[in-house]
């Protein structure tokens, strides 16, 4: 059985910030919707839960929705909506239901008098017959009690429960106070020192209901007091490690940068230019390494390798000489060496023809004790880019 609606709306506020409290209903069972709230980052996120028959049947619930961004867009409509002239339009239009529905209500009475006349027949009747005659007694019992009056509850439950359905009367207290609203609404709406349960207030002042459908996207059908209606569509909420996924074009940043610098070079360069993660942290060179192993993206090393960079030993063998002697020449820019990482590890370019002697690194090393070269030994070696 669904729940009341005019029950519903008159329920007190709660409170909490979900808008549609009491207002939401499941567009799977048509069963009135509750809420549920998560705390993330100190604030209420509330969700709307469809899980009477769940309960009442041990069973999954029927469907979830989450509501921030609904209730978001709701408020955004109501803005938008509410005017003094389509309020005035509504309300006429609500007028109309009204009669409409007090028609239905007086042939539903006069149902209910024929049922009560008709019960009160076969109760004669029955009263009068006689009591010897036991066969045309029972068949009178029966007509009294199975038929007539059976009939006579179901006619009088029908006609409670549709004007219960039937008859959001307003009132004209409450017209007022909605006409009032249309000057106002935007202002006290949109102001920060206004309390979520006085926007629910406005809510119910304005909304008959809203029905909420999860598929491939969230449907959203706004029924407003009156009869009018708005649909809206929302796409269906990401994944919280969506969410906080770094953003595509960082990661093809940090592809292109590979070609030319270490993780960490491009952790500075990342935060210079402003860029985030997806968690909304600035980079550090331990970020931008997790980074390119979850997007398998290649080292800086393989880069080095592929354009034809050899480690200092591959040199050595390569020209005859000793590793030492290819660390001085790389020391004294004899070699262009290329950082492979943060540690100051280098591959140096192929020297082709233009190797130098052995003899240069023999009178290098003799200057090693010099000065200035003794403050490159300590300084350490510096590779570029």
């Amino acid at each position: 059985m669904t729940a009341d609606p005019a029950r519903a709306r008159e329920r007190p506020e709660r409170e909490g910030p979900a808008l549609l409290q009491g207002l939401a209903i499941c567009g799977v069972c048509g069963q009135r919707m509750t809420v549920r709230y998560h705390t993330r980052k100190d604030r209420l996120w509330p969700e709307y839960i469809c899980q009477r028959e769940g309960i009442d049947t041990a069973t999954a619930i029927c469907q979830s929705i989450p509501g921030l961004g609904i209730d978001e867009a709701i408020g955004k409509l109501l803005v938008e909506t509410v005017t003094p002239m389509t309020l005035e339009v509504a309300l006429q239009v609500q007028s109309e239901i009204e009669a409409r529905a007090d028609e239905a209500d007086a042939l539903r009475r006069q149902r209910v008098e024929r049922a009560r006349h008709e019960a009160d027949l076969a109760r004669r009747r029955f009263m009068e017959a006689d009591p010897g005659n036991r066969l045309v007694v029972d068949v009178l019992e029966a007509e009294w009690n199975n038929n007539k009056l059976r009939a006579l509850h179901d006619a009088q439950e029908e006609l409670e429960h549709r004007r219960a359905q039937d008859h959001p009367e307003l009132g004209e207290q409450r017209r007022q106070q909605i006409l009032a609203l249309a000057t106002d609404f935007p202002r006290l709406w949109n102001d920060p020192k206004t309390p979520q349960r006085e926007r629910k207030r406005m809510v119910r002042l304005l909304l008959e209901d809203v029905t909420l459908t999860k598929g491939d996207k969230i449907a959203v059908g706004v029924r407003f007091r009156g009869g009018a209606i708005q649909s809206l569509t929302f796409p269906l909420a990401q994944p919280a490690w969506q969410i906080r996924q770094t953003s595509a074009k960082v990661v093809a940043e940090i592809d292109a940068l590979l070609d030319d610098y270490t993780e960490g070079q491009i952790a500075g360069i990342l935060n210079a230019r402003g860029r985030v993660s997806g968690e909304g942290l600035p980079f550090h060179p331990i970020r931008v390494r997790r980074l390119r192993r979850d997007y398998a993206l290649k080292t800086r090393y393989d880069r080095l390798r592929e354009a034809g960079m050899l480690t200092l030993d591959e040199i050595a063998d390569l020209l005859g000489v000793s590793t030492q002697t290819v660390k001085i020449w790389r020391d004294r820019g004899l070699l262009r060496a290329h950082a492979c990482n943060d540690k100051n590890e280098c591959l140096c370019e192929h020297l082709g023809d233009d190797r130098p002697a052995k003899h240069q690194g023999r009178k290098l090393l003799k200057r090693r004790r010099f000065p200035d070269v003794a403050s490159n030994r300590t300084k350490g070696v510096q590779c570029e880019a």
